[in-house]
Order: structure tokens, then C-alpha cells, then sequence
């Protein structure tokens, strides 16, 4: 047996769709995780059915009637695109009297999702790089500016399709120049992109041939050879970590103040904590704001729980305690 109110959670992405449901004093009483559940990457009946099916599974054992508040973090341009920020679209309207909720949960961007899953302070700054890469300035956990997050063809510089990116321009010029090393960061490229053995005369080609068979943002899966090269002290693998480093700090500095002190919050897979490229950029944001506050983001899911906690009135201290035990959570 529960007692109410209860806070709802939904971390919603093209791949993966994960739900918690916690109460007031941090303990979580459901979570599930599920297909992506992003319409715009997933197609609406894919995405409904994500969503709804990962949504019962975490309210099984709860009584959904005594859910207060939801929060569903869902990528910025859906996010933005659906007036008065709750999650009520055509395509998700009937999901939540379906669940038995008593309310439709507000919607969010990932980025405000991402920077709250790092810090209950509401004003600071956001750096997230996965298979693209953004910053962003949050004020009250709302984008107030962002830079970057412009796509592989026009930007996301530092990103794991950047990566992905200059290690195949790297290995084709080792290429050129009769100079590629059978071990080192152009070799796993070649043994990543193509599946045999190719005669040297042809290697160029078919290096060629294997990128453009596939979506450009296919790259992003060479960015962990590059990390792993980097840890391991290849040269070439070190000096991209290094490149993009510096274009993330550069774009993190187009939306934070020189000498600002706020929290610093850093997400996505290639900057997730203990990767060379995350080391590389806490050194360096550590470097040029020494008092500002870093942390990596958790549970995106406990994250968007918490904020639909605060919209229940509870005290300052209480939340912080709160944020701690959600973004710590197993969602």
C-alpha cells in the first residue's frame, strides 16, 4: 500500500524510454525501461506504444490515481513544438487517462532534463555531447540560450559523429600518403569500416564507399575507437580528444559568463564520467572556471520526477534531499 501524492518521471528518447515513480521522500516504488518512445525518430504508433507500454509497467504496483505531478523530458524540438509545455499531442493524449492518470504530464526539452539530472541549483549551464553536441544557459531549468546543437552538417563540433568524423578524414589521409600503420587509430578504423581484407590500390575506395553506403551520423559508432585509443595513448587518438575538447569549450563558453560561478553539467555518452574526452573538458573547464560547481548528469528519469516534485510546494532542504536520492536512481 501507497500513500500520495506521488511524482511521475519520464525520460523519453529515440532509443530508449524509461519511467519512474517515486513519492515525496525520495523512495522509488516504480521504474521500467522500454523502446524509444520519440515520435519524431520513431513514428507516432511506435512511439505511443513505447511510451504507454514502459508508462503501465512502472505504475504496476502503485495506484496511478495518486500520482500528483508528471515531468516527460522529450527531445527540444518536440518539446517545443507542443503548446503550453504539456505533453497533450494528438498522438500521446489518450495515453494518460488510459494509465489512470489524473493529469497529463508537463513537458520538457533533454537539455533541461540533462542539466537537471546534474544539480538542483536552477541557473547554470548545460554541455551535453553524445552523437551531436549543445550547450545551453538554464534559467529556473528552462533554455534561456544555447549554442551549437546544429546538426552533423552544420555543426556539433566536439560531438561522437565529429569524432567519428575526423578519424576517417585522418585515416584516408594516412592513406594518401602511403603511410598507414597496421596497429593505431587508423587501423581500427579500417578494420571497423570495412569487413576484409582489401588490396592496397583499392583500400582508398573502399574506405570511401563503406562511409557514404551509410547515414552520415552512422560515424558516431567510431567515436569509442578514438576514446579508446586516447586511453590507451595513441597519438592520433589523443589529438582528436584534444581538438574536441577545445570546440566544446568554445561552445560552452558562447553561453556562460567568464567569471560565472553557476554549476557546470556535463552529459551525453562520449562525455560520460572517465572517458578521456570528459577528463579532457572538466580539465579545462576547471581551468577557465575554477569555482564553478561540475558535475555529470544521472537519472534522467529521477530528474524528471524531481521536477515535477517541485511543483508540490516542498521545502528548499527537502528537494535537495530529494534531487539526491532520484538522480541517483535506477532509471
Amino acid at each position: 500500500m501507497t500513500t500520495g501524492p506521488l511524482v511521475l518521471g519520464l525520460d523519453v528518447g529515440g532509443s530508449t524510454t524509461r519511467v519512474l515513480v517515486a513519492d515525496l521522500t525520495g523512495r522509488i516504488l516504480g521504474t521500467a525501461r522500454g523502446a524509444g518512445g520519440n515520435p519524431v525518430s520513431n513514428g507516432e504508433p511506435a512511439a505511443v506504444r513505447a511510451i504507454g507500454e514502459t508508462l503501465r509497467a512502472a505504475l504496476a504496483d502503485v495506484d496511478p490515481a495518486d500520482v500528483a505531478a508528471g515531468v516527460l523530458g522529450l527531445a527540444g524540438g518536440m518539446a517545443g513544438g507542443v503548446a503550453g509545455g504539456v505533453a497533450g499531442t494528438s498522438a500521446l493524449d489518450g495515453l494518460w487517462p488510459a494509465a489512470g492518470l489524473p493529469h497529463p504530464p508537463r513537458l520538457t526539452g533533454d537539455v533541461e532534463l540533462a542539466y537537471a539530472a546534474g544539480t538542483a541549483s536552477p541557473t547554470g549551464t548545460a554541455l551535453i555531447a553524445g552523437t551531436g553536441a549543445v550547450a545551453a544557459r538554464i534559467e529556473d531549468f528552462a533554455m534561456a540560450r544555447c549554442a551549437d546543437g546544429h546538426g552533423w552538417l552544420l555543426g556539433d563540433r566536439g560531438s561522437g559523429f565529429w569524432l567519428g568524423r575526423a578519424a576517417v578524414s585522418g585515416t584516408l589521409a594516412a592513406v594518401d600518403r602511403g603511410e598507414l600503420s597496421p596497429a593505431g587509430l587508423a587501423a581500427e578504423v579500417v578494420r571497423a569500416l570495412l569487413p576484409g581484407p582489401v588490396a592496397p590500390d583499392r583500400l582508398r575506395g573502399a574506405l570511401i564507399g563503406a562511409v557514404h553506403a551509410e547515414p552520415p551520423v552512422r560515424l558516431a559508432r567510431l567515436a569509442p575507437l578514438v576514446l579508446a585509443g586516447a586511453r590507451a595513448g595513441d597519438p592520433d587518438a589523443r589529438r582528436l580528444v584534444g581538438r574536441a575538447a577545445g570546440h566544446l569549450l568554445d561552445t560552452l563558453a558562447t553561453v556562460r559568463e567568464p567569471a560565472s560561478r553557476l554549476p557546470v553539467v556535463l552529459a551525453g555518452g562520449v562525455l560520460a564520467p572517465g572517458t578521456p574526452l570528459a577528463d579532457a573538458v572538466r580539465a579545462r573547464v576547471a581551468e577557465r572556471w575554477p569555482d564553478a560547481g561540475l558535475t555529470h548528469a544521472g537519472s534522467g528519469a529521477g530528474a524528471a520526477a524531481w521536477l515535477a516534485a517541485r511543483t508540490l510546494g516542498a521545502s528548499a532542504a527537502d528537494l535537495a534531499a530529494l534531487h539526491r536520492g532520484l538522480v541517483a536512481g535506477p532509471a
